[in-house]
């Protein structure tokens, strides 16, 4: 949902009531400082979306370590078990 705010519209309106000029202009260069614009989250999402293929290529390497350990772990127990069966 998109919200437009009047930053001209509200610095006249604090000048209106009392606030001089100066302060009015500096509160409305204040607040379009703040706003968040459209690009702004379309180059955090892009952002966002370079981090989780990072992040999605590194557990995918790590699973694949984790997966050949497991084997090695696995060929050395059972050549153990060959080993004690052979010598019992």
């Amino acid at each position: 949902m998109a919200y437009a705010f009047d930053t001209l519209g509200y610095a006249k309106h604090l000048r209106d009531n009392g606030v001089t000029q100066q302060h009015a202009e500096a509160a409305r260069q204040f607040i379009m400082a703040e706003l968040v614009t459209k690009s702004d989250l379309l180059a955090l999402t892009a952002h966002f979306d370079e981090k989780l293929a990072h992040f999605d290529t590194k557990l995918d390497n790590l699973s694949l370590r984790l997966t050949v350990r497991l084997g090695i772990l696995l060929a050395a127990g059972i050549a153990a078990l060959g080993v004690i069966v052979k010598l019992a």
